[in-house]
């Protein structure tokens, strides 16, 4: 066995041997092994599969759509620059949004890659909303939530095949599985809390993603990745109280703007 394969192993093994903070939580969900780097190659390789599937990720053409597309890079640069992120210039923060009114979604691959459904677009309010799920999206990337998971769940051999890059077709093979990812609650929470301190800096609303929770209180069916995250009524208390607490004095929710710029998407 090399080197470095020795290293990784022996790093791999230390959450087993009561690696914990204080008050005895084991603190391996926040362990990540994988470096940067990893989740770029795996945001990439997200970006392909979806590239493949144009009948399941039916991607929205910038032309004809550019001034939507340049509405939401707008406010995804208002976030990226509040100088809260840590990998604002490691990651290329890229958005796309996939033409698919029946699904109430977005994500962010690790790395930056953005997607947002036109269904979510069309759900929400105001920009201050949006802004609200964007940076929670964002967190997820920032706080590289997938790769902390894979480190996690995948198991020890798995990761160390990654690390030394034994096996090319891993990565392929574990970015499909990250379309649609479940976080836990633990990230969830997370995610909410970024996302109320990135908007703290910014004129909007720093609760905004609680008005998306909001809305889904009301609805009959939510949608299905909503369903093993905490309860919206929770979130949206939650939040609420992040923005008190962080005493965060934005109230811009510029629902008129949002609303023309809905009135742009195709139908």
């Amino acid at each position: 066995m090399n080197i470095r394969l020795t290293s990784i192993l022996l790093l791999l093994t230390l959450p087993f041997f009561g690696w914990q903070c204080k008050g005895g939580k084991n603190i391996f969900s926040n362990f990540n092994l994988l470096p940067v780097e990893q989740d770029i190659q795996l945001g990439q390789e997200v970006q392909k599969e979806i590239a493949s599937k144009p009948g399941e990720y039916p991607l929205l053409p910038e032309k004809g759509n550019e001034q939507v597309y340049q509405y939401i890079r707008g406010i995804t640069n208002k976030i990226l620059n509040t100088g809260k992120l840590t990998y604002r210039n490691e990651f290329p923060w890229e958005v796309k949004i996939i033409h698919d009114d029946k699904t109430l979604n977005a994500f962010c691959a690790p790395g930056g890659y953005i997607y947002v459904y036109t269904g979510l677009i069309k759900f929400l309010d105001s920009e201050d909303q949006f802004a609200g799920v964007l940076g929670h999206e964002i967190a997820h990337a920032d706080l590289r939530h997938s790769t902390r998971q894979i480190t996690k769940a995948m198991g020890l051999s798995i990761v160390a095949e990654i690390l030394i890059g034994q096996q090319p077709d891993q990565l392929k093979q574990l970015a499909v599985g990250l379309i649609g990812l479940s976080f836990s609650r633990e990230h969830e929470t997370e995610a909410d809390m970024a996302s109320v301190d990135y908007l703290c800096g910014t004129e909007y609303n720093a609760a905004g993603a609680a008005g998306f929770f909001r809305k889904m209180e009301g609805q009959p069916s939510p949608p299905v990745f909503l369903s093993t995250h905490p309860s919206p009524k929770n979130r949206v208390k939650k939040i609420d109280e992040e923005k008190i607490k962080l005493t965060c004095a934005g109230g811009q929710t510029y629902n008129a703007k949002y609303v023309q710029m809905k009135n742009l998407l195709p139908k």
